[in-house]
This record gives structure tokens, sequence and C-alpha cells, in this order.
């Protein structure tokens, strides 16, 4: 009877000890938002790619974690803020949504941080490049996990410069990030002994650049730089292009480039360009392999906010089955703790300030003779490492961080 009797309470107690281990994934699954600009200025270097390789991490992660299914939801922001932020939280408060990922811009990752912050939800900011989100904005809650303008400013910038640009004149699109950009790169030019010239601010979506680009020609300044992305800087290359503006003497520094703008561009007239990237497909044996299946999935080679948005993903699902919960806190420790090794990044990790600190590379787009193919359209020139590439701590607002 008493043997009978002590099994019985061995059961009860392993019964209470299931029943607490599976308690700790909450409501039942762990549940990741995608914001994404699916149709806009963005949709072609995150849009529906970032959704496909969160889905693609998902999937190879085994679809669950912690014996819970793994959920994924994904939103358009229309390039709105508003809408950014209201999906976000309705995500939080409505479906219990566990992580958010964006390859949205950096004025909706802004807002997105203060909600992650106040929601105690993981952030994660794949496609956005502010500094603001690891300086004053950061949060314990915000990953900065692919690029940002302080990186883009320190590879491009500085290359340009070292090749005699040492006068610009800044053609900024006109919200948190081309902002920031501008902002960056000129304390690189000044930094070395360069000065601006002058700037002017488009808005975002812009289709003509004709205004600004003859603005820019009448500066006499050695490099136009342009502080924008996606559509926008297609349009304004394009259009200096027919302008007849790097004939006449003056270059352009493309300051944030991605493979489908130079696809979108073609090498006759994107050729020559240099830009700083955080991935390239054709990189190493590592990187084809993965960019080759998610070619096959996409139907186009990844971005670096695709590549990014993935590796984030599965860096998450990997801190969330270590800490045995999905409860924010606990995952950050996990996430932060652990160096970030895949096809992605060596080494990578993830600092007080949010920032993940990994190689960025110095590109440039090839010459149409010497591409092989339709997707091999650049050439990395250099590693930018990541201790030099991104803002030094010591230099940091975040006020998580000790100095």
């Amino acid at each position: 009877m008493k043997r009978l009797l002590n099994k019985s309470l061995v059961a009860i107690a392993v019964a209470i000890l299931s029943a607490h281990a599976t308690a700790q994934i909450s409501d039942g699954a762990v549940k990741i938002g995608v914001i994404v600009d699916r149709t806009g200025v963005y949709s072609a270097n995150g849009g529906p790619g970032a959704v496909r390789a969160v889905e693609m991490a998902i999937k190879d992660f085994g679809g669950k974690v912690g014996g819970k299914p793994i959920e994924v939801v994904s939103a358009d922001y229309q390039n709105k803020v508003d809408i950014a932020l209201t999906r976000a939280r309705e995500w939080i408060d409505r479906d219990q949504v566990d992580m958010i990922i964006e390859s949205t811009d950096s004025a909706a990752a802004i807002a997105m941080q203060k909600l992650g912050a106040e929601k105690k939800r993981v952030m994660i900011f794949a496609g956005s490049a502010s500094t603001a989100l690891t300086n004053k904005e950061c949060s314990p809650y915000g990953i900065h996990y692919v690029y940002d303008t302080y990186a883009l400013a320190t590879g491009t910038g500085r290359a340009v410069m070292q090749e005699g640009g040492d006068t610009w004149y800044f053609i900024t699109a006109d919200y948190a990030f081309g902002s920031s950009l501008e902002k960056d790169t000129t304390r690189v030019i000044q930094e070395m002994g360069g000065k601006v010239l002058g700037t002017i601010k488009h808005p975002l979506s812009a289709s003509d650049f004709s205004s600004f680009l003859l603005q820019a020609q009448g500066s006499k300044a050695k490099v136009i730089g342009l502080a924008n992305a996606g559509r926008d800087t297609q349009n304004a290359v394009r259009q200096a292009a027919e302008f007849g503006i790097t004939k006449g003497g003056q270059k352009l520094a493309t300051l944030l480039v991605f493979d489908t703008d130079i696809k979108g561009l073609g090498l006759n007239i994107a050729q020559g360009m240099l830009f700083t990237t955080g991935f390239y497909w054709d990189y190493n044996d590592e990187t084809r392999k993965w960019s080759k299946r998610f070619y096959d999935i996409h139907k186009a080679m990844p971005t670096m906010i695709h590549a990014g948005a993935y590796s984030a993903t599965m860096h998450y699902l990997k801190a969330v089955q270590d800490a045995g919960t999905d409860n924010a806190d606990a995952v950050m420790k996990k996430m932060k703790e652990t160096k970030i090794n895949d096809f992605f990044a060596k080494d990578g990790y993830i600092r007080a300030d949010g920032r993940m600190v990994h190689d960025m590379y110095l590109a440039e787009a090839k010459k149409p003779s010497d591409s092989k193919n339709e997707w091999d359209i650049m050439r990395i020139k250099g590693v930018i490492p990541g201790e030099k590439a991104y803002q030094p701590l010591s230099e940091s607002t975040c006020p998580l961080v000790k100095k």
C-alpha cells in the first residue's frame, strides 16, 4: 500500500512538472509577426521575400519549439507609421504575438521599438537603418540585426573619400532613415577632411528627381550622395544617367543599395557603383547553398534583409528552445549570450544596446561584360570587420549601456 502511494505521489509530481514545463510556452504557440512593405518603394528589398525567409526559417527549425507549434502572421504597413504601429499593437494585445520582425523603415521601427519596450515583446529590425534604434531609442527588447546608417557611412563614405571625393551634396529621403544616413556620412566626410556643400530633402516614393539632381549638379560638388533606398535610389540613379551627371565629372555615392536595385537598374547603368552590404548571395559556398534554396521559393536571389530575417528568426527560435520559454526577458538573455554562426554571420553577437555586430562588405556593381548570369551583379572588394563597421559602445547614448 505504501509503495503504491509512493508511486502515485511520484506520478503526480511528474505530471505537475510536465505541466509546468509545457506552460512555459504561452498561449500554446510561439507566434511571430512580420511587418513589411508588400507593394511600395521597399517591396523588392524586403517585402514578400522577408515573409518567405521567416517562413523558411520556421520550416527548417521543424515547425515546433518546446513541443508547441510556431505560427507566423504578416501584414503590409503601406509605408505608414500609424498602420505599422496599429497592426503591431493588435498582434500583441489580441493575438499574443511573441516576436515581431520588420523589413520596413526607420520611422515605423522607432515607433515599434517603443511599443516593444512598453509591452515587453521582442522586436527585431532587419530592414530599418537608423542608429537611433541603438542610441536614445534603444530598448531591452530590441535587436538591430542587419545593418545601420553608421555602418553604411563607414563603408561607402570612407571608400569614396579615399578615391578623392572630398566635396559632397546630399539628396536625402525626408524621414528618420535619410536624416540618419546623411548625418553619419557627414561625420565620416568631416573626419577625413572633406566638406558638405549642401543638402536637399525629397519625399518618400518620389518619381521625379530632376529638380533635386539639378541643384546637386549646380553645387559643383565632386560627389552627390544619395541618402535614400529602394525605388527612390533607382529613380535617382536612372535620372542622373539621363542628365549625364556622371559624364560631367560628378560621382554618385549610393549609400544604401540592394541586389534588387542593381537588378532593377541593369548593369549598364549600375556598373561601378560602390556600396556597403551585409550579405551577398555569391560570397561563399554557404551563402550560395542557402540562397539557391531561397531562390527556389522566391524566384529571386535574396537581399541582405531576406538573409538577415532568416538568420534572426532562427536565432530567436534557438533562444526560445534553450530558455524553455517564450518569455521575452529570458529569450533576450539567451540571444545576447549566444553568438551567431551561420551563412549570414560569423561570430556575430548582440550588444547591450541591441546592435548585432557582424562583418559588413564593401561591394561594387560589375560591368556587363564581367557578369556570367542575371544575378552575377557585384563583387566584394573588401571586408569591414564588425568592430570597425558599427558605432563603438563608448559613443552610444543608449541608457542601457554602462559607461
